[in-house]
């Protein structure tokens, strides 16, 4: 009688068709690994809602830094800038482009259980400071050994996190200097008022000026001129600029309980 094995399920994210195969075929044949592939991010979210809703989620995502940048051809090409700070949600329709980082972002949020490890053609400090701060576990070179990508596997199931030795100043200096970025974005929140914050975070929701007197019990005059001071003190120039600043410091948007009347207005 054979004992069991506990085995690792493991979800390939790459839009290189050939790439992503070879590397499902190669760690399929390991007996503790059931694998499957996934050509972009839209059809990786699938993969894991199924997954989810089966109750075989899935353990470990490799996921390819350059995801979403394939053009026709199989060259690269550049990603375009996101409309957002925090890239693509969790249930991005399938005709969305969703890129490496953003995926890693959406699944920390929706399945934090799912340790991710980011697959890079090359090393760049700055990208993989931003895939750690989305949430991921790892960073490992594509062309890396299979037994190599197996101990990194194995190795963030038990919480470990795993760099490039020769990455490892470059993404200490690139998240310090983040951190700092930070500091001083939440060293100007801390300047304005209770209620200027509170007029922030709804600003972060998305609620226009009217929508914020309503909701804070304000004449619309009294709110303008509370956002007016946001900015000032805040040191920018536009409603997007203050929410990019606030999201910095770690300010979240209110909560959006009762009848709302007014979404996405002029703010300022």
């Amino acid at each position: 009688m054979g004992v069991s094995v506990a085995r690792i399920r493991v979800l390939v994210v790459d839009d290189h068709r050939i790439f992503a195969e070879s590397l499902a075929a190669a760690l399929a044949a390991e007996p503790d690994i059931d694998v499957s592939a996934a050509g972009s991010g839209p059809a990786a979210l699938r993969c894991l809602e199924r997954a989810a809703a089966e109750g075989r989620r899935y353990d470990v995502m490799l996921v390819d830094a350059e995801l979403g940048t394939l053009a026709p051809g199989g060259t690269r090409t550049v990603p375009a800038p996101r409309g957002a700070p925090d890239g693509a949600p969790p249930g991005t329709p399938a005709a969305a482009p969703v890129d490496g980082i953003s995926l890693v972002a959406g699944v920390r949020s929706s399945q934090p259980q799912i340790r991710t490890v980011v697959l890079a053609e090359k090393d760049d400090p700055r990208r993989a400071a931003m895939a750690l701060q989305a949430g991921a576990s790892g960073w490992v070179a594509k062309d890396c050994s299979l037994q190599r990508l197996l101990a990194v596997i194995r190795g963030v199931l038990r919480d470990e996190t795993h760099l490039p030795a020769a990455l490892l100043t470059g993404v200490l200096r690139e998240l310090t200097a983040a951190r700092k970025h930070r500091t001083e974005s939440e060293q100007l929140v801390e300047s304005l008022t209770p209620r200027e914050r509170e007029v922030l975070r709804c600003m972060v929701a998305g609620l226009g000026r009217k929508a914020v007197a309503e909701r804070l019990f304000l004449s619309p005059h009294t709110v303008r001129t509370h956002m007016q001071n946001v900015l000032g003190k805040l040191g920018v120039h536009s409603t997007l600029a203050a929410v990019a600043l606030a999201r910095r410091a770690g300010v979240g948007p209110a909560a959006l309980t009762g009848d709302v009347v007014e979404r996405g207005g002029q703010l300022a």
